[in-house]
């Protein structure tokens, strides 16, 4: 008994024949599928998907003379970017790429030596920076590359992704639900993101004639949100708790019923991340979610258009934190005391 063949993998050729386009435009959707009319792309996305079909890398790049492959080089660290990594990579692998990351440990300067090097081996077209890499410029040679600022030495994250201004939003929708007396818990304060949160908070609750009974400095845990609910006093008329993320927001949440205290009927309580676990809990919790999706496509759009000589497009025109009410919040109790 003979053995079956393999399946002959689909060329573009029959992927343009069951969309009913040209192969080029099969080729462009590779690319960039989003320079396509909508209609076209989902015509050319079914076809995808039917055939199972999966660009010649190799075959390309004997062609080309290009090797089709990217490189995203970080900073190793405690943190790991992931959603944006993911983001970036998605991005890379519809336009035919192949996505190398590359953990470096040391500085801007090792990291900007390892770039180096990635260029003179001639094996990547692009080179995506995530953290600093000491002012170097977007191109070395011949080889692009695109540079994302938004973290320090540690991956903790600066610029857009620590901006603290929802911190406003969410403290004057509490207030307009009648909270007057605030709690915030703070993130480990070595991250740029925790003392902008706690800044913002400092100086909303002073702006708005409110009341904190504390801005307690955190360590991104939940057991720090838990200790503070739990050391407030027994006659505290705290009503409303601004986490400086969700897990924190949890351990509130926790020690609040420790307490015999309902939320959100007793307490109010607001995390940030959006992390998924919180919007399953009993109540879900309000929240700041933030875009790191949107930074990785932005910066892999961008580094694509570098290599293919194309205007560098515009920076996408949107909000990267998102406030998110859910059922964690209510307006205060009449006298929690009585």
């Amino acid at each position: 008994m003979s053995e079956a063949r393999p399946k002959r993998p689909a060329t573009i050729h029959e992927v343009a024949g069951l969309a009913g386009v040209s192969h080029t435009t099969v080729s462009r959707y590779l690319q960039d599928k989003d320079s396509l009319k909508p209609k076209t792309r989902i015509k050319v996305e079914f076809a995808v998907k039917t055939l199972d079909y999966r660009p010649n890398l190799v075959a390309r790049s004997m062609r080309t003379r290009r090797s089709n492959r990217l490189a995203i080089v970080l900073a190793a660290g405690s943190y790991f970017p992931g959603r944006q990594l993911s983001a970036a990579s998605e991005t890379a692998h519809r336009a035919g790429y192949q996505v190398e990351v590359v953990s470096v440990e040391g500085g801007p300067r090792a990291r900007a030596e390892r770039i180096e090097d990635l260029v003179r081996s001639g094996q990547v077209e692009g080179i995506l920076a995530i953290s600093s890499i000491g002012g170097k410029g977007r191109r070395t040679r011949s080889v692009p590359i695109v540079e994302i600022d938004s973290y320090d030495e540690q991956l903790h994250v600066l610029g857009e992704l620590a901006d603290a201004s929802a911190v406003r939003e969410i403290i004057e929708h509490l207030s307009s639900l009648g909270h007057r007396t605030f709690l915030h818990v703070a993130g480990d304060q070595t991250f740029t993101s925790a003392r902008n949160r706690k800044s913002v908070y400092l100086e909303t609750i002073e702006s708005l004639g409110l009341r904190s009974a504390g801005a307690v400095d955190g360590d991104w845990s939940g057991q720090s949100g838990f200790d503070a609910i739990t050391s407030l006093p027994d006659d505290s008329d705290v009503t409303a708790v601004v986490a400086a993320n969700d897990l924190i927001a949890m351990g509130a949440i926790r020690g609040a019923l420790s307490r015999g205290w309902t939320v959100p009927g007793d307490l109010s309580v607001f995390g940030w991340n959006d992390d998924e676990l919180g919007r399953f809990t009993t109540p879900s919790l309000s929240t700041v979610a933030v875009d790191f999706e949107a930074q990785g496509h932005d910066a892999m759009h961008r580094l694509l258009a570098e290599i293919r000589g194309e205007p560098v497009p515009e920076p996408s025109n949107r909000t990267v934190n998102h406030v998110i009410y859910r059922e964690s919040i209510a307006p205060p109790p009449p006298d929690r005391h009585a």
